[in-house]
């Protein structure tokens, strides 16, 4: 009733899970994820005990093989589940139990595993690894969500649409530099839930994305005016321009793409976007 990819960053950094279910918040119960560790997936008939135990296996040392034939070999129902699992290296691992419904099914390879059960059919799966493959430039979460989306765009789950959810961990990439979370984003209960979740991966990079040091604007010249002006319009006139981008960041949930002495474009084109027009220099 479920189709998910479970993948590695390029440089081994990062972990992920995407997934969608005609299931209600498909994210509270399949994806798993240790930074620094590896990644799962449990659906099916789920055994949420899967994502403790898998983790643990994973922070040991066993390789994503070894993880899935240990956590069905000890299970009574495994004929009904279906798992998927990627490690620190090397090809992610695939099981699906011989009572899941049909379609269902999965492949693998070096750092991903892609699955589903009550497909429309193979091309589901297929069009998955078609688009992981084809997207090693982007971002983990970026390409995890493509491939989901690629899924989706085939047929996905053959009984609907509800529920979509993405979670992608990396060692110190949390809000704040402060854990390790890189991205949580659950869609619970929609008619078009994987388009949903990549509008919210998009206002997500926008928000919480870290700039880029190479297009940062420095805050001098007239691109100082202008910054002044419209943050003075908005209510945050300060003498100390850092200190009123700083105070309006916060309210706009911007701050983690302030740089002291710079501005970076998507923080400019918000501060255009929401401040008067007639608030420029000249």
């Amino acid at each position: 009733m479920t189709f998910s990819i479970v993948g590695r960053s390029v440089d081994g950094r990062a972990y992920g899970v995407a997934v969608a279910s005609k299931f209600l918040a498909v994210g509270a119960a399949v994806p798993a994820a240790e930074a620094g560790i590896g990644a799962l997936a449990t659906q099916a008939y789920a055994n949420l005990a899967y994502r403790p135990q898998g983790l643990a296996l994973l922070r040991t040392g066993v390789p994503a093989a070894g993880v899935v034939a240990g956590l069905t070999a000890a299970d009574d129902g495994r004929a009904s589940r279906q798992l998927g699992v990627v490690g620190a290296a090397g090809d992610g691992a695939t099981y699906t139990g011989a009572d899941c419904h049909d379609w269902a099914g999965g492949t693998t390879g070096d750092g991903y595993a892609i699955q589903g059960n009550i497909l429309t059919g193979p091309e589901v799966v297929t069009a998955m690894e078609r688009s992981w493959s084809s997207t090693v430039e982007s971002p983990l979460p970026a390409r995890l969500v493509a491939a989901l989306a690629a899924g989706d765009a085939a047929g996905g789950d053959r009984r609907g649409r509800q529920s979509a959810a993405l979670l992608v961990v990396s060692k110190g990439q949390g809000y704040g530099g402060t854990g390790d979370v890189l991205a949580d984003l659950r869609v619970d209960d929609h008619p078009d839930p994987v388009t949903e979740l990549a509008r919210l991966l998009d206002v997500h990079a926008m928000l919480f994305g870290r700039p880029d040091p190479a297009t940062l604007i420095p805050l001098a010249g007239e691109v100082a005016t202008e910054v002044r002006a419209r943050l003075a319009a908005l209510g945050h006139a300060q003498p100390d321009l850092d200190a009123a981008l700083v105070d309006w960041a916060g309210v706009e949930n911007l701050e983690e793409r302030l740089v002291p002495g710079s501005i970076d474009p998507p923080v400019l084109a918000q501060l255009r976007a929401l401040s008067p027009t007639n608030a420029t220099p000249g």
